[in-house]
């Protein structure tokens, strides 16, 4: 699977119109640029820096990996999503966002899979132990966040105790990598142009349109018809906003913000997913529930779920020592409840069953996190439901219980 368009506008930050020129465009502003303006922009964050993420495509999908140019963006593509299926289709013609979520998600580079914690060589008769440094990571650009993904990583800002104001949160575990990154990381958020049938974020509270003080530096609706490829670009931050003065924009009129808004209404009508009201105590009340059995003759406990969701953290801990004796590491990797090993306590699991297993996560991520972290684990964004083999659906599943329950 192959894309062919090239960008001819690779154009550097000083030639960019209004570069060192008049007063940044202030929080909330909102200009408009051409196609070559994410070009420009594409270009502006490397050169400060940035180490460019973005959706491109792989293995028969879209995933988030290291960008150069627009080139590697999804031209043309849009996606075809339901339970327990995801292929790649021809969308609007040049088009650069089109797709829907894909099954990685941005908390790979917060979050990695798997991190160094610390390595340890022995020096005489004993061990000289080397922390690895947190500081010592890239300063990220993350281009195409939906917002959906942005409420996912605000929910693991809170899990890992990174604070709206760049610090710890007071008196909550903090991680230091976690941290680190979060500070380092620029957020170019995408509004999404359509929603898929596994869609279901206006229900958990969310919007298929960032609104303000969500996290965002700039971000960008796509707007496409005919000849015209532009992009409604809202500051966000004040870092977005030095950017955007780098950009060759204008100011939006009242004719663009009419198609950014009917752009919203349309993702707004298509969400193909609802989760039910008040599902945190419906499961709560209905643990012992029928459905739990039916639901795990289906559930392969392939962890599918776990893995592409935006904001489970189970991780486990591995020393390894090398064949010498003289040289260990540990190891952090992601891991999933849907492991049984995952819950081995005092020489057994604690959770053989898979009935067991799959009850944990569903009231978990929408239950009793509320409890932990003041809100849902579940953003909305349906990727549990596409990328399960078999097709288990998470609403359908908290539906089957209220409508059966007590």
């Amino acid at each position: 699977m192959s894309q062919t368009h090239k960008s001819s506008a690779q154009a550097s930050p000083k030639s960019a119109h209004g570069s060192g020129k008049g007063k940044s465009p202030s929080v909330g502003a909102k200009l408009v640029v051409g196609e070559e303006g994410i070009a420009t922009l594409l270009a502006i964050l490397k050169k400060i820096g940035y180490k460019t993420i973005g959706p491109t495509l792989r293995d028969g999908a879209v995933v988030y990996e290291e960008i150069a140019s627009l080139g590697d963006l999804p031209v043309g593509w849009s996606d075809e999503q339901d339970g327990g299926k995801y292929r790649l289709v021809q969308g609007t013609k040049g088009s650069f966002f089109e797709y829907l979520v894909g099954p990685t998600s941005w908390k790979r580079y917060l979050f990695p899979p798997n991190h160094k914690m610390w390595e340890a060589d022995r020096k005489g008769g004993s061990f000289e132990v080397k922390n690895i440094d947190p500081t010592d990571i890239p300063s990220y650009a993350f281009i195409g966040v939906r917002s959906c993904e942005l409420n996912a990583i605000r929910i693991q800002d809170k899990v890992f105790g990174f604070g709206r104001d760049d610090k710890p949160e007071a008196g909550i575990f903090s991680d230091p990598g976690y941290v680190e990154r979060r500070k380092k990381s620029l957020i170019i958020a995408v509004n999404c142009s359509r929603a898929g049938k596994t869609c279901f974020c206006t229900s958990m509270g969310g919007d298929p349109h960032v609104v303000a003080d969500q996290g965002h530096d700039l971000a960008l609706t796509e707007l496409i018809s005919g000849s015209r490829h532009e992009f409604v670009v809202e500051v966000g931050s004040e870092r977005g906003a030095l950017i955007a003065e780098l950009l060759s924009c204008r100011s939006a009129s009242s004719s663009d913000l009419s198609d950014e808004e009917a752009v919203a209404r349309k993702a707004r009508s298509q969400m193909g997913r609802k989760m039910v009201a008040n599902v945190k105590d419906v499961l709560k009340r209905n643990l012992n529930h029928k459905r739990w059995e039916e639901v795990a003759s289906r559930c392969l406990s392939c962890a599918n779920c776990t893995m592409v969701c935006p904001t489970c953290f189970c991780s486990s801990v591995e020393d390894k020592t090398d064949i010498t004796g003289n040289h260990t590491e540990r190891w952090r990797t992601w891991d999933s409840c849907f492991s049984i090993d995952f819950s081995y306590i005092h020489g057994g699991a604690v959770r053989r069953e898979t009935k067991s297993r799959y009850r944990q996560w569903i009231t978990h991520k929408l239950s009793n996190w509320h409890e932990q972290y003041g809100t849902s684990g579940c953003v909305g964004c349906g990727r549990c439901i596409t990328w399960c083999p078999v097709g288990i659906d998470i609403t359908e599943e908290a539906k089957a219980i209220k409508d059966t329950g007590e």
